[in-house]
């Protein structure tokens, strides 16, 4: 596929969304001015449609969307980008599917807040001759592609991550675990890889799946956890992904409990500070940007009628569908002896974006940036 030099693809997209480009509309961002998709193709422009899922994961809106629109807008010079966020919220996200469709947009990028609510959606779509590439997450129906990771080997390099994070005292150390959203398909393939490798080893003390990926829930359920196993019930926190590793450590400072590892995934900045800093032990870095490139080259393709079998190698199930053609990128752990060797080198934070003052200490005492 074609490849663009990374930081100059989100430079260029948040140019581009700082100058709000007349080439792409909004369904919906999450905010209070609605839920249409905007004003439908300006004349002479073909429409992708792209629908996120949520904020509280701070990739979508920082990664996803303007790497996404920044590649359409360089393999297409005819394509505009119509938007919508859920907010979580299926209902909204189901609201912004139609309106795309009302209003004629050709191919639908979907990353879908409840995969198995899209069904009716995708067959809606297909009735009216409409593609949906599946981004991130399996959505049911029959899709065209589907681009994300092997979610299963996620979990299980975030299960070996924590085990290695224990050592020696791994075998039977006492595990809370965090899931994800129930309404996630990606989230019940994390949980599966990562009991996989944890559940010969270790005990499961508590196990919560947190609806919407929500921070906060995450931070309520450890707070709770924490006063029924009391501070030192446990050795270590698995959390699904690093907006729950906010809540988690938040939960854990308030109650005094230090030096416990904790996981999580998607190497947010936030999450790399605390892993400098101490407070996170790992994360699991994601090839986003490819991602995200490979998304919008299969919807371009699509668009112009032309063959993205190149593109995806693979093949999945959905609980509706056999054999959608797939890309699934590999995942990575990141600790704080290889985040130079990792984001910072593929481009996907810098080292100015990490190491700001108040961690200018620990970026120093890690080696980062000197």
């Amino acid at each position: 596929m074609r490849r663009y030099l990374r930081r100059a693809v989100i430079g260029a997209a948040t140019l581009a969304l700082a100058a709000g480009s007349a080439a792409c509309g909004e369904a919906g961002d999450g905010s209070d001015e609605g839920d249409g998709a905007g004003d439908g193709g300006a004349e002479g422009f073909r429409t992708i449609g792209l629908l996120l899922p949520d904020n509280t994961t701070t990739r979508y809106e920082a990664f996803d969307r303007p790497v996404i629109e920044a590649t359409i807008a360089e393999l297409c010079d005819d394509c505009e980008v119509t938007h919508g966020n859920a907010d979580a919220d299926t209902a909204r996200q189901k609201q912004q599917f139609d309106a795309m469709l009302t209003q004629g947009v050709d191919v639908i990028i979907l990353d879908p807040v409840d995969a198995a609510a899209t069904g009716p959606w995708v067959e809606d779509a297909a009735a009216e001759g409409v593609p949906v590439v599946a981004y991130d997450r399996l959505a049911e129906g029959d899709i065209d592609a589907y681009v994300s990771y092997d979610n299963e080997a996620v979990g299980r390099l975030q299960g070996q991550a924590l085990l290695d994070a224990l050592g020696n005292d791994a075998e039977g150390a006492r595990v809370m675990m965090i899931n994800g959203s129930p309404t996630d398909p990606d989230a019940a393939l994390f949980k599966a890889g990562a009991r996989e490798v944890l559940d010969p080893v270790v005990e499961i003390v508590y196990e919560r799946d947190i609806d919407g990926w929500d921070p906060a829930i995450a931070d309520d359920a450890v707070t709770s956890a924490v006063r029924s196993l009391g501070t030192d019930g446990f050795d270590a926190v698995h959390s699904a992904n690093d907006g729950l590793t906010a809540g988690i450590v938040n939960a854990l400072r308030g109650a005094g409990v230090e030096d416990v590892p904790v996981g999580g995934q998607d190497a947010e900045l936030a999450a790399l500070q605390r892993i400098i800093s101490g407070e996170q032990t790992f994360t699991i870095y994601k090839a986003l940007i490819p991602a995200a490139e490979i998304a919008a080259e299969i919807a371009v393709r699509l668009l112009d009628g032309e063959d993205f079998s190149d593109l995806t190698p693979d093949s999945v199930d959905s609980p509706t569908t056999d054999g959608v053609p797939s890309a699934l990128l590999t995942p990575v752990a990141v600790t704080v002896d290889n985040i130079e060797e990792t984001v910072i080198a593929d481009g996907f934070h810098t080292t100015d974006e990490i190491c700001t003052a108040e961690f200018a200490d620990e970026c120093a005492e890690a080696g980062i940036g000197g």
